[in-house]
């Protein structure tokens, strides 16, 4: 396949691709990184291509193969007594994914099972790296929890995790999104990220910087755009991964981090979820200016997601964002970044 040909065989339907999938492929001018040595304000030149769930990244100036596993939104639902005093946060999302179909066969398949595959694929294509992008659990499940590190540890494989808005959510117990995040990840999740900060951290893969930002509660802290905007001046090139995928233009508002008219007028779920409705003045300064910065960073070779369990495809400003399909049905992505 023509790597430069990457909608003609992508799988997607073109409403599925977003308003700027007509481009045909992507080319940056780039002289030099962290792979090159040497320092430069111009744009990286790379192209890629999307093949059904492979997705290949041909930068210039690259030497060697980086290979991820990624997945997002397995749902994992396992719990035992300990789970007993959070029944009533925990009881609709217990029943929520217990059995699913698999994303391309339509057959019969479980949260478990799709992780299992997910972790063996990597294991057979010697992925460098396997990527946990968000709401790999319905709820903090202690249970759940210590299934996912077991199945890690037997693997023996580097991973990274970053939260998704269920990873930490029982429904309807009192407290702010912040706060309830803070509280679950510090009580279950925090042995997932391997002393890494759970809000914002990067991890160097032969050169080219995986950066992981905890969008879970629908925005960025400041703290966390100065990050990103620190890993933009590396020069290094840069792979961005986030549980909420960002606003595109033609997108619902619930798609994605940064839509101008997030808030609480457009929150449909707030009841279903029992959580704080979004707030009426919308999106934090530092969130839209996340957004930005993100879809103007010259060495950002792409933006991967989850959250809506749907595989999907938009490009901003010349970077694609990609969407996995949910874990839960078996779904994943496989990424490489190769020489041009």
């Amino acid at each position: 396949m023509n790597r430069r040909d990457f909608l003609r065989h992508s799988g997607l339907s073109a409403g599925a691709l977003g308003a700027s999938a007509g481009m045909p492929f992507l080319s940056h001018s780039w002289a030099g990184n962290e792979v090159s040595g040497q320092p430069s304000q111009e744009r990286i030149d790379y192209s890629f291509s999307m093949n059904e769930q492979k997705v290949q990244i041909y930068l210039a100036g690259f030497s060697d193969t980086v290979r991820i596993t990624m997945i997002a939104d397995t749902h994992l639902f396992r719990d035992d007594q300990r789970g007993d005093p959070y029944r009533e946060y925990s009881a609709r999302m217990a029943k929520a994914y217990n059995q699913t179909a698999h994303f391309k066969t339509g057959e019969q398949t479980d949260p478990e099972s799709g992780f299992r595959q997910s972790v063996h694929l990597a294991q057979e294509n010697n992925s460098d790296l396997f990527s946990i992008v968000g709401d790999l659990f319905s709820f903090p499940s202690e249970a759940a929890i210590e299934w996912v590190q077991s199945q890690l540890a037997d693997a023996d494989m580097d991973y990274l995790y970053v939260a998704g808005n269920h990873d930490w959510h029982y429904e309807g117990m009192p407290g702010t999104l912040q706060e309830l995040r803070e509280t679950w990840i510090n009580k279950r999740l925090l042995p997932l990220y391997q002393s890494a900060n759970p809000l914002m951290f990067s991890r160097v893969c032969k050169g080219v910087r995986i950066v992981a930002i905890d969008n879970s509660d629908y925005q960025i802290t400041p703290e966390q755009l100065a990050f990103f905007k620190s890993e933009v001046s590396t020069k290094a090139p840069l792979i961005l991964m986030l549980h909420i995928p960002l606003y595109a233009p033609g997108r619902p508002v619930g798609f994605g981090c940064g839509h101008p008219d997030w808030g609480h007028d457009s929150d449909r779920n707030y009841l279903i979820e029992r959580r704080p409705r979004w707030p009426v003045a919308g999106h934090t300064p530092a969130t839209m200016a996340f957004h930005e910065a993100v879809f103007s960073a010259p060495n950002l070779l792409a933006v991967f997601a989850g959250h809506i369990h749907r595989q999907s495809l938009d490009i901003l400003h010349g970077i694609p964002q990609i969407v996995a399909p949910a874990n839960a049905n078996a779904g994943f992505l496989q990424i490489e970044v190769v020489a041009a």
